[in-house]
């Protein structure tokens, strides 16, 4: 029998998460069934929606419950095989992460390539994964870009943002983000982002009409609170917002922005959007993203930490916005 050690929520947070919520617990791992699979898991997901999961609320996920394993996206090897066609050594995507093993069900794993797709197994819980799709989407289903339009992007430098906006310049676009250091901000100038700017430096209305001084067209919203009414205040008339998250307000209650009735007398369209609902888009999504990775033409970045007991310090960084660019992932394996 396998013993591996997995992430459990002890007990629900107020507010900011803190260590004592959590613990790192060491169990026994059950044979798999008809129909599963046990994986080694080689690399697990961070991102901040767990945040949400953590509240016993409703809500579009389902939320944690207490003393048993959290979970999030992983990719492993297959080492023991109750599923017709799934061979031990397949590399599978599935949602059984923050755990160093898993008995998956078969009809719960995606088998993928790295070696045929040419990027690294992570690759796939971020910008061939959940948040390159995400990215995907809100780009261009729900925000709806066009050639030669503005589109702002918050927390820019993040895995979602960060593909967004490369994207957004690739179908024409004049491309504005935030982000939360200078760092953050120097890389979105290597990402090819027309203008940038960290929003500590000032009031983020002025340091947004300073970047886009003929307005905006789009938002994709990551952030809420003051971006969000920063881009009310600096968004022409017809514009879009995609409402992707708002991570200022997951763990503390944030003020919302006083001036919302520029979505009446601006005729703006905001629409909030859950990736889970556009899994029909993925053949899509991935034909034209694989495309542009084959060809060079668009750039990722990972943050990785090693170890499953390193994985709750990445959490938290995520949740407080820390100096991690792009996807932050755990690496749990070779």
């Amino acid at each position: 029998m396998v013993r591996s050690r997995e992430w459990q929520l002890a007990r629900r947070p107020h507010g900011w998460p803190e260590p004592d919520d959590f613990r790192l617990a060491e169990v026994d791992v059950r044979e798999p069934g008809e129909g599963e699979l046990l994986v080694r898991n080689l690399v697990m997901s961070v991102d901040p929606y767990m945040r949400g999961r953590m509240n016993d609320a409703p809500s579009y996920a389902a939320p944690y419950q207490l003393d048993q394993p959290m979970y999030g996206g992983a990719v492993g090897r297959v080492e023991t095989s109750n599923v017709p066609g799934i061979e031990p050594g397949t590399v599978v995507r599935h949602g059984l992460g923050w755990r160093e093993w898993a008995v998956v069900p078969g009809r719960q794993a995606e088998k993928v390539d790295p070696v045929a797709d040419g990027v690294p197994v992570s690759a796939y819980l971020g910008v061939l994964g959940m948040p390159g799709l995400t990215a995907w989407v809100g780009t261009f289903d729900i925000a709806e870009v066009r050639p030669g339009e503005t589109l702002f992007v918050s927390a820019a430098s993040g895995a979602v943002g960060s593909i967004a906006g490369q994207l957004a310049k690739h179908a024409g676009l004049r491309v504005v983000g935030s982000a939360g250091t200078p760092e953050k901000v120097k890389t979105l100038y290597e990402l090819g982002f027309d203008a940038a700017f960290d929003y500590h430096d000032g009031d983020v209305t002025a340091l947004l009409q300073q970047a886009a001084p003929e307005g905006i067209d789009c938002y994709f919203e990551n952030v809420g609170g003051t971006h969000l009414q920063a881009a009310l205040n600096c968004m022409n008339p017809f514009g879009r917002i995609a409402a992707c998250g708002m991570i200022s307000a997951y763990n503390e209650a944030a003020p919302g922005p006083n001036n919302l009735a520029f979505v009446v007398g601006k005729k703006i369209t905001i629409r909030g959007f859950i990736v889970s609902d556009h899994s029909h888009r993925e053949p899509l999504f991935r034909k034209h993203v694989s495309g542009l990775l084959r060809e060079g033409k668009l750039t990722f970045h990972e943050t990785h930490r090693e170890g499953i007991d390193n994985a709750l310090g990445a959490l938290l960084d995520v949740l407080r916005g820390g100096r991690h660019i792009g996807k932050m992932v755990v690496d749990l394996a070779d």
